[in-house]
């Protein structure tokens, strides 16, 4: 058996741990309030916050798309969306000591762009209007190439955001058919040279391998037309077919998609392309130039990951704002209620819409440290006694047959990842879960590792 097909298992993507589906222990709205405020007092003036705003609106469904979303063609929406929205932000700031500095501020969804200029600069100014900015601070948004305005370029940029990030996915024809999901090259190209004529330092593109009717002569010319366009960073993620989550998926079937051998052939075609041209490796599933923040961050080992992905800034407090967010202080998570009138009914009348989540334990607190150390990093080391704990070496002891396939390098208190074990960084990661072993998903849960 070769290794795609040992270890192609449904596995957790480790934005997170403990991951969401193993959240038991959920804070009550004073307990969440109390760890909110002990965070930030901590390492506010220090670190400063990040803060996740979720826009879910979008126009139509892109079918591959497993986020929490709202599909309207009605913009009425926007205002009372927006306004609950920096109510929510006010809660917050009651809960702060001194003016919060703002460090990091992504708008994902959903999508973005799907809000007038106008309305996100009301969103935008209405949060810095109350904070202070760090001098070093990082604003991004997710952009459709397809609805992205210079008005919108200009107005972001403006209020602070140097960084796009651009969901292509694929450029063949019958892929974005399939996925309902259209954008041309000429289309991509022409918002492309406007971002970096308004000053935009940093463009992301998002690719997406694994999607239905993708064939290895498709992948390389999509991968081929997004290299022409020279974005700073790529985001080359699996594609996660899980149909029994997210509906939409339905529309093609699993004979439609390419599976294990076939469809890691895809990665390692555009990994292969991206690294003659430049790229580097950043973690897992992402590459930049080496003039890129993220590469920086990883070269320094400063990289960080959290509920947004892979970020050149860390910071305790993660503040998730808008429908269905994910707040993180380090010790505790809470996520917001996942539906739009819910959420607005609860914020309105005064309360956070927080609806479940996790305070870790002292177990959950270690095993979270190494699991990101493997996630951005790729090595971890427990030669301190507080980086130790029971569990841990309970997972060192899976990774026995990692080992024997060439994955991971395991020496005293010391484990590393191999070049091989690279494509593998979730299936590592899952033999030191220990609460994915106490408790393994009954139900489908998670897409598969590749």
């Amino acid at each position: 058996m070769n290794l795609i097909s040992k270890y192609n298992i449904p596995v957790p993507r480790y934005t997170s741990y403990p991951t969401v589906p193993f959240w038991d222990k959920s804070p009550s709205l004073e307990e969440w309030k109390d760890l909110v405020k002990d965070c930030f007092n901590s390492t506010n003036s220090k670190d400063g916050i990040s803060l996740y705003i979720h826009l879910p609106f979008c126009e139509s469904l892109c079918t591959y798309c497993a986020c929490n979303t709202r599909i309207t063609v009605n913009h009425k929406v926007e205002e009372p969306y927006i306004n609950t929205v920096l109510k929510e932000w006010d809660l917050y700031l009651e809960l702060f000591n001194e003016k919060p500095l703002i460090r990091e501020i992504h708008l994902g969804g959903g999508t973005p762009t799907f809000f007038t200029a106008e309305n996100l600069k009301k969103l935008i100014q209405g949060i810095l209007d109350k904070s202070n900015v760090a001098p070093n601070a990082e604003f991004s948004f997710e952009a459709h190439p397809a609805n992205t305005t210079i008005g919108h370029l200009i107005t972001l940029y403006q209020l602070g955001f140097k960084r796009i990030s651009f969901g292509i996915q694929d450029f063949d024809d019958k892929v974005q058919d399939a996925i309902n999901r259209y954008q041309s090259f000429e289309e991509v190209k022409a918002i492309v040279d406007q971002c970096r004529a308004v000053g935009y330092t940093s463009v992301n593109f998002d690719l997406v391998y694994g999607l239905p009717f993708q064939t290895y002569a498709s992948m390389q010319d999509t991968v081929e037309k997004v290299i022409a366009l020279k974005p700073d960073r790529i985001a080359f993620y699996s594609y996660a077919h899980v149909p029994w989550i997210k509906p939409g998926q339905r529309k093609f079937t699993e004979k439609d998609l390419p599976v294990d051998d076939d469809k890691r052939k895809l990665y390692e075609l555009g990994k292969e392309l991206f690294l003659q041209n430049a790229y580097k490796e950043v973690g897992m599933d992402h590459f930049a130039l080496e003039n890129d923040e993220l590469f920086a961050a990883m070269k320094n080992k400063k990289l960080h990951r959290n509920f947004m992905g892979y970020t050149a800034n860390y910071t305790a407090l993660l503040i998730g704002l808008g429908v269905s967010s994910i707040s993180d202080t380090w010790t505790g998570f809470s996520q917001n209620i996942k539906t739009v009138e819910e959420y607005q009914e609860c914020i309105n009348s005064g309360k956070l819409a927080v609806t479940r989540g996790h305070v870790l334990n002292e177990e959950d607190l270690i095993l979270r440290k190494h699991i990101l150390n493997i996630m951005c990093h790729l090595e971890t080391k427990w030669d301190n006694p507080e980086t130790q704990c029971e569990a841990l070496y309970q997972g060192i002891e899976r990774l026995t047959e990692l080992q024997k396939d060439g994955l991971v390098e395991v020496h005293p208190y010391h484990l590393k990842v191999t070049e091989t074990g690279k494509a593998f960084l979730r299936n590592i990661c899952m033999c030191i879960d220990a609460r994915y072993w106490r408790k393994t998903p009954e139900a489908k849960t998670f897409s598969s590792s590749v």
